[in-house]
């Protein structure tokens, strides 16, 4: 195998194993652009007060955008010499790491001020973590196979378990 053909290859066997189609990776992706660029914003916005937690919820709130710029786009950060590594260490994540991650980035300021502006600022972040989280539930059975186990009789089901009616275990 060339050295042309072997990227290709490893990024085939990446997209299956995680069981993303590509528009789904790539509304991943544009939700945590979107979720980067509305944390940053709400944390500009938030940290204009004299509040010290709400300063700590905007200083929060940017961090998190760049830690979704640097995991979703790093061609936006160009100029930082550890994007691309970065980047390809989040690659390397599963779908529910990510999702545990992006989630728990956006919940931690909601709980240091919880103001409308921290919950709209971090809304769109935290639905990239749940499109994350969808994502490691897989793709949704075949009708022939959810046709077959809907046409299964009851007794098959105690065959399999073991146990009968009369059975308590």
């Amino acid at each position: 195998m060339s050295s042309v053909e072997q990227p290709a290859a490893t990024n085939k066997t990446n997209t299956e194993d995680d069981g993303m189609s590509w528009w789904y990776r790539w509304i991943c992706k544009i939700a945590g652009v979107v979720g980067g660029i509305s944390c940053a914003v709400a944390g500009v916005w938030n940290c204009v007060t004299v509040n010290p937690l709400n300063i700590a919820a905007g200083v929060w709130m940017i961090l998190n955008a760049c830690v979704l710029f640097l995991c979703e786009v790093p061609f936006c950060c160009q100029f930082v010499e550890f994007a691309n590594a970065v980047a390809a260490r989040a690659d390397k994540l599963k779908p529910w790491q990510k999702a545990f991650f992006y989630c728990g980035m956006a919940l931690f300021p909601i709980f240091l001020s919880f103001s409308i502006t921290t919950l709209f600022g971090n809304a769109i972040a935290f639905a990239t973590g749940v499109l994350y989280g969808l994502a490691s539930l897989g793709k949704k059975g075949d009708a022939v196979s959810y046709a077959r186990l809907q046409h299964q009789k009851p007794g098959d089901e105690e065959k399999l378990t073991g146990t009968t009616d009369g059975e308590a275990q």
